[in-house]
């Protein structure tokens, strides 16, 4: 068992890689990073805080409040007859505004996706960069890419993203991932993390034990598996393997999601410990036992439906289909029988009402069993539910199943924040980044209201929307 490498990102040539990124830096739209000047007063905004350090579950809001912003965090919060600006300061009157937390999406499939092709050979930092930044233009600060990013690629970008030479875009983060020789990812996935050698081919409780051992040394804090046979036609990774990632991984401090679509699995890998459980049951009811499992274990847990949902592009809502190009929209609306990275708009399935029906039913026993769901969407497989507008789907889903609009903002902000150990991020609070979004209408009222973008702002600067669209419309 070798250790994954990209074909242009290997150790020996990381000064290679650090031109590419700069490269793509300075090509960005968007310009480079600068610490503020001066302090920012955002006044007299309807203020969405999204739980806080040590207590993410909860919404609170502000109904005139202000949030005060030095050097990318916020230095003050709360009732704006109770806050005062520092001297100098800069004031935005956003009355009539809602501001919530940037979203944190725990999820996505980072580099492949290019619009008019996918693949491999799409995988580079600057289209790294571009996903990343449509996924900000959505109101999204921090994204992890999970088990397809190759490692050390992954590794350098993170380091340089840290140091501020990039444009701004969300925040990147990334998990390895572990999967049988030629099993794991689906067909379409499979494509591009074999020729980059992305995933961490184990077959072995001792090849799997080395490989977490070799991840905890580079100071990775997550790790994915996929345990699906793809209705047999994958070689699945057996328990003997995925017990022995479980329990390396946590002797390292480090976290294990779980990709099981079909309820057998999802039980094994619940009961054998995993911390984050991906995808719904979608085939069958849970059962009790299951949800016994769940009431005992409470994993964090991402739906990740939307790709199996009709692609919004069908319906021509511009918030969705702005950022796309115009050849592509009209492929998909023009395609009635989809096929892999080609969603059409023909007509439903003709188990679409069953699938409904049984999605509301487990999504609605698993919250209530005591699941901590996270946002995560599986965005970057399929072009048409795809970085940033996906979030925005899969949370309006969670509330047509019967979740409240303040839950559905917990789990796509505070609680993945919590998972990702990134206190500082999802939430409004004395301290945190000022990663946030400026609505023009309250998503508690609407969830469909976190549409509703005005601005957005990542370390407190505000993100130049009308420039990325300007550019990816140019692009096209």
């Amino acid at each position: 068992m070798t250790e994954p490498q990209a074909f242009v990102h290997r150790r020996r040539r990381r000064g290679a890689l650090a031109t590419l990124l700069a490269i793509a830096a300075a090509a960005s739209p968007s310009g480079t990073r600068a610490q503020a000047a001066r302090p920012v007063a955002f006044e007299h905004a309807r203020l969405i805080t999204a739980g806080g350090p040590g207590d993410p579950q909860s919404v609170r809001t502000v109904d005139d409040g202000t949030l005060v912003v030095e050097n990318g965090r916020i230095t003050a919060i709360g009732p704006a007859a109770g806050i005062s600006a520092p001297a100098g300061s800069t004031h935005v009157n956003l009355r009539g505004k809602t501001v919530m937390p940037a979203m944190v999406n725990v999820h996505v499939h980072i580099g492949y996706e290019g619009y008019t092709s996918w693949g491999a050979d799409n995988y580079t930092a600057a289209n790294v960069l571009d996903h990343l930044q449509r996924e900000a233009f959505y109101g999204v600060g921090v994204v992890q890419s999970v088990g397809s990013s190759p490692t050390d690629a992954s590794m350098q970008f993170v380091e340089d993203q840290a140091a501020g030479r990039f444009a701004p875009a969300a925040r990147f983060v990334f998990m390895p991932g572990m999967a049988p020789p030629n099993g794991g990812p689906d067909q379409v996935l499979l494509k591009g993390t074999q020729a980059l050698h992305a995933v961490y081919e184990v077959s072995t409780p001792d090849e799997a034990r080395a490989a977490v051992k070799g991840m905890a040394a580079r100071n990775l804090k997550h790790v994915k598996i996929w345990v699906d046979d793809r209705r047999g036609t994958y070689p699945k990774m057996t328990p003997e393997v995925y017990d022995a990632v479980i329990a390396e991984a946590h002797a390292h401090g480090m976290k294990v999601h779980a990709h099981a679509t079909t309820l057998p699995d999802q039980k094994a890998v619940v009961r054998a410990g995993v911390d984050v459980l991906v995808h719904t049951v979608q085939n069958e009811p849970l059962d009790e036992e299951f949800i016994a499992l769940i009431r005992e274990k409470k994993p964090y847990w991402t739906t990740v439906i939307g790709l199996g949902d009709r692609t919004e592009v069908c319906d021509g809502d511009p918030f969705v289909t702005q950022q796309l190009p115009a050849s592509l929209v009209a492929k998909i609306r023009a395609t009635t029988e989809p096929r892999p990275l080609e969603p059409g708009c023909g007509p439903a399935s003709p188990n679409a009402a069953r699938r409904e029906a049984l999605l509301k039913q487990n999504v609605m026993a698993m919250i209530g069993a005591g699941a901590r769901l996270v946002l995560g969407t599986d965005a970057g497989i399929s072009s048409g539910y795809t970085f940033g507008s996906a979030e925005h789907h899969e949370i309006a889903r969670w509330v047509a199943f019967g979740l409240s609009p303040a839950d559905a903002i917990v789990a796509a902000t505070a609680r993945p924040a919590e998972l990702l150990a990134l206190p500082e991020s999802g939430v409004l609070a004395r301290g945190a980044r000022a990663d946030f979004v400026v609505l023009d209408a309250n998503p508690l009222d609407d969830i469909r209201n976190t549409r509703s973008i005005r601005d957005v702002y990542l370390d407190g600067k505000k993100l130049d929307r009308d420039r990325l669209l300007a550019h990816w419309r140019k692009r096209q």
